[in-house]
């Protein structure tokens, strides 16, 4: 798939534009603070109905204005999507597809396919599991909208027994219902990441050995309960949720569960999230989204869309020709205050952005 255009309307510092994006290279130029990382979010926004860079909706209308509004035209192998977003800083968001307002996010999910890496993606080999987990999550909600119904009815459950873990007049035997309900929508997510991590691997290794010119293995396992089946992860859930009762009624939260697994990420046989230097983690990240591209076109037919912001001052000059051959044949859309490995072409769409405004210049 790609992306033909997209429409911003007092989105951000983003006034009122439409750009017309090209089949391979995009490269959006300028100086800091322009608003060239704003119209990454846009697509990010039509792709997964959430920003990357806050959970405020309200924070991405133009500070002088009610409203904001987001439309993404996108060619597919079968036909022709818009998706338009109407933000309100009264009201709640509104995302359509081909006119038809969706009653669920979950239905957008699949319709634009994006992989983002930027400088805070780093952030998901170097810091807490909860990173790793999102990037699972992200990646899995794009692939399957029932796994994105599943993990919201997970956090829903868990929000509810942690609440109960904190009523001092709790009847313990209450909680069984919701080790249940924990439990049996766990065994669904567990077994869908592991499975994901199982498929992503193959692409992640060949990635990375391109990377690194072959330094280095790469390795990927999914912590988390044992066991393959449904039915077998479940049993293993309900035993952890047992274990750990007593310590969750004493803090008041469930220690338990897919919400506290992690992704153990491998190089050259050490784990990178502790001992990898800054450069291994870095490279590491952008071979999982590398690797995520590969697999989301297997998967689903389509080519996604990558998203690089602001990435190619923190590669040195291997990793960005490197990275260059790896995303030909995929429509990218690159921010960046200069980027000079790239000849123009046919090929190649430069633009230059500044203060919320573009214009295409190559």
């Amino acid at each position: 798939m790609i992306i033909k255009k997209v429409q911003l309307k007092d989105f951000r510092n983003w006034r009122d534009a439409a750009v017309e994006l090209g089949e391979g290279i995009n490269v959006f130029e300028g100086r800091n603070a322009q608003g060239k990382t704003n119209l990454l979010e846009a697509l990010y926004l039509a792709s997964v109905g959430k920003s990357m860079r806050t959970p405020r909706d309200r924070e991405l209308i133009r500070w002088d204005c009610e409203r904001a509004f987001v439309a993404v035209d996108i060619e597919k192998k079968y036909g022709e999507d818009r998706v338009e977003t109407v933000l309100g800083k009264t009201s709640n968001k509104c995302v359509s597809v081909n006119g038809m307002p969706l009653t669920r996010l979950g239905e957008l999910m699949g319709m634009l396919l994006c992989v983002l890496f930027s400088p805070e993606e780093i952030k998901t080999v170097k810091e807490s599991p909860s990173e790793r987990r999102r990037f699972l999550d992200i990646a899995l909600c794009q692939l399957s909208k029932n796994y994105f119904y599943r993990l919201n009815r997970y956090n829903k459950v868990l929000a509810q027994r942690n609440r109960l873990l904190k009523n001092p007049r709790l009847d313990k035997t209450a909680l069984d219902v919701w080790d249940m309900q924990l439990a049996a929508e766990g065994a669904g997510i567990v077994k869908s990441r592991r499975g994901f991590v199982e498929k992503l691997l193959p692409d992640a290794k060949k990635v990375h050995a391109f990377l690194t010119d072959g330094a280095e293995d790469f390795a990927l396992v999914y912590e988390g309960a044992d066991g393959y089946g449904v039915e077998q992860i479940q049993e293993n859930l309900m035993k952890s949720l047992r274990e750990s009762r007593d310590a969750d009624l004493r803090t008041g939260f469930t220690h338990s569960g897919p919400h506290k697994d992690d992704l153990k990420i491998e190089g050259g046989g050490a784990d990178i999230r502790t001992y990898g230097s800054q450069g291994q983690q870095r490279t590491a990240a952008l071979t999982l989204r590398l690797a995520l591209l590969e697999l989301m076109t297997a998967y689903t037919g389509e080519r996604p869309v990558l998203l690089l912001d602001d990435v190619m001052s923190e590669l040195d000059a291997v990793r960005r020709k490197r990275l260059l051959e790896v995303i030909k044949g995929y429509q990218t859309v690159i921010t960046c205050t200069e980027l000079d490995e790239l000849s123009d072409g046919e090929n190649v769409r430069r633009f230059t952005v500044r203060a919320g405004t573009c214009e295409r210049i190559a």
